[in-house]
């Protein structure tokens, strides 16, 4: 079972002269999956500590909030899954000002060689670091042969004639295609989060909800959904979710509001896990609040009939 390092200043000597690999691995799927079973068979043949080596935030949301992609994991959510991983450490590198102003050498130089003290390094060969993304897998390659460790170029896994990304994945998700993204995860799409307190519009129309913080800039998806969701007794339970910012109530900020069927209970302050299984329909507006009371009806239905089917 994995287990967190958060920052180089509370690495230890028995965490050191190991193997890792090095990137933002967004929503761990089967491609990052092959990365760590390599890196844990690597690891056995020397006997040294793996390391997942990730920064929070991305360094896309640091440098250009406003570009970077929606995270299909969040930090939590991340760390998470990696802990089922064959993989000992997740070390977390806090980026920032600093982070971005390093040279790609000096990264080299003053993390991975002293205070690593690296073996072995697998890298994708799309990934970029250091002050203005200058450093690549060639520099890793050349830095490797100087100071004495290996670096590999990170597999490629592909699936149906194309390599398994999270670009692909966001794409599939922002098209609905829920069978699609799972397949290329390894699992069903995951948000996680605490239940909080909300307007409780949704009682008011006969469908209470709980309303899930999400903390994300961009989210990954929108619509109706039917869902599992994990984290209370009987787990999982069924439910219909909506991922949106709400148009009928004029809402702005986006928010995840999970209807469970055939459930009442005070579920505030409980962290759950919410898989998205199938879109049952896009978000939109109407036209009052009794119209869209009637269509939570109708995906309720709709959500009955799937999980009856499964």
């Amino acid at each position: 079972m994995s287990k967190l390092i958060r920052g180089l200043y509370n690495l230890q000597s028995h965490q050191q002269s190991g193997v890792a690999t090095i990137g933002n691995f967004d929503g761990l799927h089967l491609g990052h999956q092959a990365v760590l079973r390599q890196l844990a068979a690597k690891a056995a043949e020397l006997q040294r500590p793996s390391l997942l080596i990730t920064f929070e935030p991305p360094p896309s949301e640091f440098l250009a909030p406003a570009k970077a992609p929606a995270r299909l994991t969040q930090f939590r959510e991340k760390f998470e899954i990696l802990r089922a991983q064959p993989v000992d450490w997740m070390l977390c590198l806090r980026f920032n000002s600093f982070l971005a102003r390093m040279e790609a050498a000096d990264f080299i130089r003053m993390v991975l060689v002293e205070r690593l003290r690296l073996r072995y390094l697998v890298a994708g060969k799309d990934f970029c670091f250091g002050r203005d993304r200058r450093g690549n897998l060639t520099l890793l390659q050349r830095a490797g042969k100087y100071y004495g460790f290996e670096v590999a170029p990170m597999p490629a896994l592909c699936v149906e004639g194309a390599r398994v990304s999270s670009t692909r994945i966001r794409q599939a998700l922002a098209q609905g295609n829920l069978s699609r993204a799972e397949q290329l995860l390894g699992r069903p799409y995951r948000m996680s989060g605490r239940v909080i307190q909300g307007d409780k519009r949704g009682r008011t129309l006969g469908f209470p909800t709980a309303n899930i913080a999400l903390r994300r800039h961009r989210m990954p998806l929108t619509g109706v959904f039917a869902v599992e969701v994990y984290g209370l007794d009987n787990e999982p339970l069924p439910g219909v979710a909506n991922v949106g910012v709400r148009p009928t109530i004029g809402g702005r900020r986006a928010l995840l509001e999970v209807h469970l069927l055939d459930f009442e209970r005070d579920i505030y302050g409980r962290y759950l896990q919410v898989d998205f299984l199938r879109q049952l329909r896009p978000e939109k507006c109407f036209e009052s609040l009794a119209a869209l009371g009637q269509q939570i009806e109708r995906d309720c239905g709709v959500a009955r009939d799937f999980f009856t089917s499964r």
